[in-house]
């Protein structure tokens, strides 16, 4: 009937409740981490499902798609400051110089794809991307400290024991706020109402559960910034897989931004590389 879905925190309960059931049958099969501190996981679970959140309100709010896929581009800057402030982490300038390449490339591949003038982009839409994105930087800040606590108390977490302990805390964050506005009764009339929309969510729902999959094994096993180019590059295979399969045209300043973002992965992978050979050679 034309109305537009706009419950963001009820559509968070239910994709962090695929999440969960995925995390805990993973678990299950993994065998679960005894001893995990758990204050860390409620923290970054509930700053990570608010941070999500944001970015579902800003378009609902009427941010265009583009603008929000480039403003969640630049996310590696704030996880780098959550890492450096919240995390007591430490980056080389070659580290700093590469999450500018990547930033900015992806920035300018945006701006050059872009055909048209959009329509401009709400208030509302901006106040809550910019939210995410100091959500995303405070995530980074304390999944380093996590990190850090899990070793101190001798524990390893495996890549499920992450995904279910982060989304059980995401998915009753949500819970919590969704009850307060109201949004699990309008939520679920919605749905009644639209009941189309049901394929949708667990389609939308499934993806996210799998892609988290891979998410929360990098997590496990590396720094939150290697997470953050993980994603960050996913955009521009996303932008490059668009134009290849739909036939878009990207002008040479767009060609520019791909060539700077690459040459930004590249030198990192490059770095990496070079430093699993320095470490097996000791």
């Amino acid at each position: 009937d034309g109305t537009s879905f706009k419950q963001a925190w009820f559509l968070q309960v239910l994709e962090a409740l695929a999440n969960v059931i995925i995390g805990f049958a993973g678990m299950t099969l993994t065998g679960a981490t005894k001893g995990i501190p758990l204050k860390m996981f409620a923290i970054s679970g509930a700053s990570q499902v608010t941070a999500k959140a944001c970015t579902s309100l800003a378009l609902a709010n009427g941010l265009s798609f583009p603008v929000a896929t480039l403003a969640k581009s630049g996310k590696m800057a704030p996880v780098m400051a959550g890492s450096l402030l919240l995390g007591g982490a430490t980056y080389t300038l070659r580290e700093y110089l590469q999450v500018a390449a990547i930033i900015g490339g992806t920035a300018v591949v945006s701006m050059g794809k872009k055909k048209g003038a959009g329509a401009p982009s709400s208030t509302m839409g901006v106040v809550y991307i910019i939210g995410s994105l100091v959500l995303d930087g405070v995530t980074a800040g304390f999944q380093k400290r996590l990190k850090a606590e899990t070793a101190k108390a001798g524990v390893k977490p495996k890549p499920y024991d992450f995904m279910f302990w982060t989304n059980l805390f995401m998915c009753l964050t949500a819970a919590v706020i969704a009850l307060a506005l109201g949004e699990l009764t309008s939520g679920m009339a919605f749905c009644a109402a639209n009941p189309e929309i049901y394929s949708k969510i667990i389609k939308f729902a499934l993806c996210s559960a799998v892609g988290q999959s891979f998410i929360f094994y990098t997590i496990a096993n590396f720094d939150p910034l290697v997470l953050s180019t993980v994603t960050t590059t996913r955009k521009i295979f996303s932008v490059l897989l668009s134009i290849f399969l739909k036939g878009h045209s990207l002008s040479p300043m767009g060609w520019s931004g791909i060539a700077m973002a690459c040459g930004g992965i590249l030198s990192e992978m490059q770095a990496k590389a070079s430093g699993k050979k320095k470490a097996h050679g000791h």
